[in-house]
């Protein structure tokens, strides 16, 4: 651990990540590159929390939008989350490693309840901690969700898993002259309405100093250089 920069984090990841570029349900490699780099950094002595999107299956806010009520599309998409978390935890176990999938909606079939406690002991014996679910409630985004956990874990840093290598003044895809940023303050990111993650999860990292990290997830290897203290992506703190 002596050139582990951060003991305790969590990573979270878009449901996107695990499913074809422009596709949508789940694609197994991609499920199993990730967990690959999160054995590895776990093989260091990192104690690993994750938190995933679902919106390779369901958005709620595109299901509000076509009519269905915000609640009950919110409620759909924290489903989706599940489906993701299970598909993590069956890449992960496949290579070894040993987890717990804890979700904020009871289904005691599938997996544990949310408890925040029970969390911090599995971390402290070493097993990924998958959380699903989001916090339970309609209307919060997992972004939101990964700020709450993180800071209920007593996490050292929010990591943000995606597939562009940090923070940009426009979208890359769409704007050739976007320039990446190195480091930004969290009011930074507020004034400027940089929509890597939403207000409310600024906010609330703001608030519990919590440093977030936006990177690239999809270039093996990167999760331990970020681990490692490495200068990749960007850096939002105070």
């Amino acid at each position: 651990m002596a050139d582990i920069k951060y003991k305790r984090v969590l990573l979270k990841i878009s449901g996107e990540s695990l499913c074809r570029e422009g596709g949508t349900g789940l694609d197994r490699q991609a499920a199993l590159s990730i967990a690959e780099q999160c054995r590895d950094v776990v093989a260091l002595g990192v104690e690993l929390a994750m938190i995933v999107g679902g919106g390779n299956f369901i958005r709620g806010q595109i299901l509000a939008r076509e009519g269905i009520s915000r609640a009950t599309a919110d409620y759909m998409g924290m489903l989706s989350t599940v489906l993701n978390a299970l598909a993590l935890m069956d890449a992960l176990e496949s290579l070894g490693v040993v987890t717990r999938v804890q979700t904020a909606i009871n289904m005691a079939e599938v997996a544990e309840p949310y408890i925040r406690r029970r969390a911090i002991r599995h971390l402290e014996k070493g097993r990924v901690v998958i959380l699903a679910g989001s916090t339970g409630n309609p209307y919060f985004t997992t972004d939101t969700t990964a700020a709450l956990r993180a800071t209920e874990l007593g996490a050292d840093v929010l990591l943000k898993g995606t597939k562009v290598d940090g923070i940009y003044s426009a979208d890359p895809k769409l704007d050739a002259s976007a320039t990446r940023f190195e480091q930004l303050t969290y009011k930074d990111c507020l004034d400027r309405d940089l929509r890597v993650m939403d207000a409310t999860a600024f906010t609330m990292c703001r608030e519990n100093r919590m440093p977030i990290i936006v990177f690239n997830l999809m270039q093996q290897g990167n999760l331990e250089r970020v681990l490692r203290g490495e200068s990749i992506g960007t850096l939002v703190s105070e």
